[in-house]
């Protein structure tokens, strides 16, 4: 019989069987010395990645790439198939660009994730919260559908796998579940109950999938629930850690432990492979701060070297680029306050010393790529 340690299935008036879960935490959870390991080299690595962030001259500066990063990630994982550059590019053409659908999405969950980041400085992580950062993410996208109630609880069924909650691999709470199942999640995440912070997210980020509380969108406003979670808590002093990576990398093993804590109530094998999922992605940050200064460094001195009297600008120019990679002559004439010949010098000169890389080969509307910086974002350059 399957594991009632997670929750119960109870049987529906249409005939299948639903999940409901049970309050967090788990009466009876393990942190046996194996998981105690991994949680001290993920909390090594988050102290590793707070200290590589004070070295970094302006951490802000770097903030959006790692957020679009994360957005691309995880609406990939969720099928979106447009990469980073598709963003980075859509966002030059200042939205005079292709509109399409997947690169909206992508571009409305860092519109949903800077939302809710602001939003944290008044309010508390909430079902209110969380509310107001799905209608952002929805807007106007797959699952943004009036029928399908972005911001709000879902009022009916829905399922995951298969053409209907007969056949599918996991049937959510019914709706009513869902909003007591939420309101428990709540007051766990603010309980005051002493508890490993890593093991407190881990745990809520998988009730929340369990929960699947909005009709669409509830793996991506989950993974937005985690870094919303860890900023609150002050575990970092900038919101860079994004798991996405990792369960992008690690997709069916991901999809495979969340269903392993209903069917078997195996909590401690899915906190072992988020907890090791921090670990490996707060690594990666920290290599990745250290090789930005370092960068940074460099092409300064480069400007330095062979500007002349358009060092300022190009300084300027330099600032920018870290927060927008990828630029057009327009683009950054608005940005740094130049004049319009002073901006296409400066892109053509910046060009010529190898801080920019011509990308579209074409003779008007031509955009330029800060290519040694999105190379520090495995993937940035490429389509999916």
């Amino acid at each position: 019989m399957p594991s009632t340690r997670a929750g119960r299935t109870e049987l529906q008036p249409e005939g299948y069987r639903a999940f409901v879960p049970a309050p967090l935490p788990p009466s009876d959870l393990r942190i046996d010395d194996s998981l105690q390991a991994l949680l001290s080299e993920a909390d090594q690595a988050l102290g590793r990645l707070d200290g590589a962030l004070q070295l970094v001259p302006d951490p802000d500066l770097f903030v959006l790439m790692y957020v679009r990063r994360e957005a691309v990630l995880s609406s990939q994982i969720e099928g979106t198939q447009a990469s980073l550059m598709d963003i980075l590019e859509y966002e030059a053409a200042m939205g005079k660009g292709e509109r399409r659908v997947d690169v909206v999405e992508i571009s409305n969950y860092v519109a949903a994730m800077n939302y809710g980041l602001a939003r944290l400085t008044e309010l508390p992580l909430s079902r209110r919260l969380i509310s107001e950062v799905h209608a952002v993410l929805m807007e106007g996208v797959r699952g943004g559908e009036a029928d399908k109630t972005p911001g709000e609880f879902r009022r009916s069924q829905n399922w995951i796998g298969g053409a209907s909650p007969a056949t599918a691999r996991f049937v959510p709470p019914p709706w009513k579940e869902a909003d007591q199942a939420f309101s428990d999640l709540e007051r766990f995440l603010h309980d005051p109950t002493p508890m490993p912070s890593l093991i407190k997210i881990g745990l809520a980020h998988a009730q929340f999938e369990t929960i699947h509380p909005f009709l669409d969108g509830n793996g991506r406003t989950g993974r937005l629930l985690i870094t919303f979670w860890l900023t609150e808590q002050g575990i970092l002093s900038r919101p860079l850690l994004y798991p996405s990576l990792f369960f992008k990398e690690h997709r069916e093993e991901y999809i495979d432990r969340l269903q392993a804590t209903r069917d078997d109530g195996d909590w401690e094998s899915w906190l072992a492979f988020f907890v090791d999922g921090v670990r490996h992605v707060a690594t990666e940050a920290t290599e990745r701060a250290v090789a930005i200064v370092e960068l940074r460094r460099e092409h300064e001195e480069l400007i330095r070297a062979n500007l002349g009297k358009r060092t300022p600008n190009a300084l300027g120019a330099l600032d920018y680029l870290f927060r927008q990679p990828v630029v057009s002559a327009k683009l950054l004439e608005a940005a740094i306050h130049v004049s319009q010949p002073t901006a296409a010098a400066l892109v053509r000169e910046m060009t010529r010393i190898g801080v920019l890389r011509e990308l579209t080969g074409k003779r008007r509307n031509r955009l330029f790529g800060y290519t040694k910086y999105l190379d520090l974002f495995p993937g940035a350059q490429s389509r999916r």
